[in-house]
Parts: C-alpha cells; structure tokens; sequence
C-alpha cells in the first residue's frame, strides 16, 4: 500500500468511527503534513481517494469536509465476487463508428477525441529524420525490411526495453502498423472464431471490434477506476469458462487512466500461467508517466513468454507515421507470418525515419517536455470539472496517459449528452462505447491531451450545464 493509500484509510477509519463528525471541516495541509510527516503531494492524492470513497466533499474556497453519511459508507472491505456474466457476441462498431464520425468536424472540441494534439509532437525533427534516412536507403531494404522489421528501429525498440530492466530478445519484436495491428495479430495468433476472450469492462472499444470481426465472444471482467481489473472476478471467469485469450491495459488504462499496482500485475500474470492462458498487453501509454519511472509492463513478470507486449509510437511521438511492434513472447513466429499474410510489411521509410530519430533525436528530451504538458493539462482540466460540473460527479485523477473517467449521477444518460455536447460544438466519449454489454450509460470519457486554453475551459463549462439539465434538483 503506498503512503497515500495508509493515510487516506487512516483518515476513512477516523471518519467512519465518529471520530471526525458529519460536516466537520478536514485538517488543514498543515496539520497534516506535520502530524504524519508527508508530503503535500500525498496529503492531496490521500484527499482525492476520500473524495472518490464518498467520504468527503471540496468546498470551493474553503477546503474539504466529511460528506453525509460517511459515517455508515459501504466498508472498504472486498465485496463478494458476481458470477461473471456469460461470454457473449458482440455488436459495438456502429456505434463506435458514429460516435467518432460525429467527432471529426475540425471546429469541434476534441473532449471525446482518442489522440493528443499533434502540436505536441516534433514533427519537423521527425521530418528532418525522415528525409534524410531516405536519402540513404538501400533498395535492398524492401526486402531486408520485411517483418519482422527494420533491424535498427527492433534494436533501438529493445534498448527501450532494458532501459526498464526487461532484456528483451530482438528477434522477438515484430514490427507492426501502429498498435492496433499487433494486438489484432495477437490475439489472431491464439484465439479461433468461436473461443472466449477476457476483456476489461470498461475497456477500449477497439479490443470489441476486433472480437467482432473474429467472431469471438467477449466475457467483461471489471476494472476499478481506482485499483483497476478485479483479479478475483477474473480468477472466477478462467475458472468456469474456457478463456483463450486475455485483452488487458495493465498502464493507464483507456478509458478509466488507472494503472495495476505491481503486486497486482505480478498476481495477473501467475494467474494466467496456471491457466496456461496468453495475454496480449497493450501498453501504449506506458511512456507517458508523470512519476520519475516507466511503470512496469505485465511483461516484466513472464518467465514463460506468455505475454506478448504491444505499444506503438502513436500516441508518444509520430501518429501519422503508424509505426508500432509487439514483444511477442513464444507467439514471435506465429505473429511475424499473420503479418506477412495480411498486410506483408509496415513503411520502410517510416521505419527508417524513427530509427533515425531515436538514434539521433533526442526521444527521451521530448517525453519529459511531452509528460510535462500532460501534467499541467490534467491539473487545468481537474480545475475545470471542480468548477463546472455539478455536485456529486466523480472522476479518476490518472498517473499518466491523458484520459479522464468520469462517472455522472444514475439519471445522466451519456449517449444524450454526447448527442448534445456535439450539438455545441463539444465531443465527448460516451460510456456505452467502452462494453460489449453498452453499460456505463452514466459516465463519460474526457481527454484532456491538447494544450489548455479558453476554448476548452468554456466547453467544460457548457457541459457542466447539459449535466445539470438532466440532474434533479437534490443531486445538483
């Protein structure tokens, strides 16, 4: 348990026990800091967690107070694990499909949108390697280049890896079109149309379509804004059902931004070795943490080349350029033929052109420029939904990445907003879109990756007032 985490139940015990009353006033930063000795960065994350437990409100300007009924809040004790719903087909593109149609007006506020801006990328230095690692291609690297891909850029993807403590093996890496395409080979490579996948609910809509398109069945195992995928809830699934295959974002997950402790990350991938079940990790956010370190992949944990890795540099530095790879594990062969028989090979120059910059680019000067914008983009999009949005709202504070859950009072139907927000000029991405059972009609997700200004403080504004249209007047 981390410090926040100790002071935070500290506190719920205090406030539980009658210690501090119903409406009384939390202890000042001060106090705290010097009762406890912590930082004030760990006094806010152990508020923020008693703010999301129900068991204190902000006041504007004055601080924060034990919220009614904290006294008798449901105990944090682990309630007793559901009978996991039956693995089941799934229909979601149509409405993945207009939802992001109806996002992709250039005057509409990219609330709903699943990139960062691209203003935050160096492209011209992109280009300056891109040109010139052309200018010096051998014609034979249409062949040589071939999956599993550009030697160099594999090399460069493995330095990557031991710069976490993962000696990766190259000839494990196989280089893809961006992310979506390793994962889609992946779970190709171990799964036949009919077989059960386990998939996080809420999850990322794409990891839906494509057990569409393989006429897969989906069984949804529950991810916690706050502790991420319910381990026990999938110990059960593995247990009743003949799972194939896990789908999992162990960092940052999309669309809630919570990451697994590593405990829970080293518990997922013993589980599944019992089970002799593969997972397919997708990590495409993993280098946009805000702590000092990468937060260690599944993969970090696998003895038996079970997890096959995938991330992409998408999201971190070319999203033009759909360059990504996957450390395939046992699966490295099977995954570099798929890719062979689809869609033969990914860019050759692109490939180059990113060899060429990490060499030569300076990459990790432009994540730590990259996750500094990120950190105070999420700090002025917090501000913002304490301003605007109504009480009784909730969201997730992620430690990376650039998504915000938010879960809105029962009545708030959030296909309705989303309808709305469009019809002002605002994209969000409604809660449906993330389940093959379209639940989560009550929570939205907010990307918060482009750089601050007016324009999207006023959007927030306006969608804190399409919330309060459909919110009674008890909750407002």
């Amino acid at each position: 348990m981390t410090r926040y985490e100790q002071l935070a139940n500290t506190m719920a015990a205090q406030i539980r026990s009658g210690s501090l009353a119903v409406g009384a006033r939390m202890p000042s930063l001060r106090q705290i800091i010097a009762q406890h000795g912590v930082s004030q960065s760990t006094v806010f994350r152990a508020y923020y967690l008693l703010e999301e437990w129900g068991l204190i409100r902000a006041q504007e300007r004055s601080g924060y107070y034990v919220a009614r009924g904290a006294a008798v809040a449901r105990d944090s004790a682990r309630p007793p694990v559901k009978t996991p719903a039956e693995p089941a087909k799934v229909d979601i593109s149509n409405l993945v499909f207009s939802v992001l149609e109806a996002a992709k007006h250039p005057d509409i506020v990219p609330l709903g949108s699943a990139f960062p801006s691209p203003m935050l990328f160096p492209l011209q230095r992109l280009a300056k390697s891109l040109g010139q690692s052309a200018r010096f291609v051998n014609p034979w690297n249409t062949v040589a280049d071939l999956p599993p891909g550009n030697e160099t850029l594999r090399s460069q993807i493995a330095l990557r890896y031991l710069g976490m403590g993962i000696a990766q093996p190259i000839d494990e890496i196989v280089v893809t079109n961006g992310a979506l395409e390793a994962l889609n080979l992946c779970l190709m490579a171990v799964t036949r149309p009919g077989d059960v996948v386990a998939i996080e609910s809420p999850g990322f809509y794409a990891a839906l379509q494509a057990i569409e398109r393989l006429d897969l069945r989906a069984c949804e195992i529950p991810v916690d804004p706050r502790t991420g995928l319910d381990l026990d809830a999938l110990a059960h699934t593995l247990q009743i059902y003949p799972v194939r295959a896990c789908w999992l974002m162990t960092n940052f997950q999309n669309p809630t931004g919570v990451t697994l402790s590593i405990e829970k990350k080293k518990v997922l991938v013993e589980l599944l070795a019992r089970h002799d079940v593969p997972l397919i990790e997708d990590d495409v956010y993993g280098e946009l943490h805000f702590d000092a370190d990468y937060p260690l992949p599944a993969r970090a944990f696998d003895k038996r080349g079970m997890v096959m890795h995938c991330s992409s540099f998408s999201k971190t530095l070319a999203p033009g350029y759909r360059v990504g790879w996957v450390a395939a594990g046992k699966f490295a062969d099977k995954v570099q033929k798929l890719k062979l028989m689809t869609t033969l090979s990914s860019s050759i120059p692109a490939q180059a052109g990113l060899a060429d910059y990490l060499q030569h680019g300076g990459y990790d000067r432009h994540l730590r420029k990259l996750r500094s914008a990120l950190i105070a983009q999420l700090a002025d999009m917090d501000a913002a939904i304490r301003r605007w949005m109504p009480a009784g709202v909730k969201w997730s504070r992620p430690e990376g990445g650039y998504f915000i859950w938010l879960e809105f009072p029962d009545p708030i139907d959030a296909m309705e907003l989303h309808r709305l927000a469009i019809e002002h000029g605002i994209s969000v991405a409604p809660g449906p879109m993330f389940s093959a059972a379209r639940a989560f009609a009550n929570c939205v997700r907010l990307n918060f990756g482009h750089p601050w200004n007016a324009k999207i403080d006023d959007a927030l504004r306006v969608l804190g007032q399409l919330v309060r249209r459909t919110v009674s007047p008890a909750q407002r």
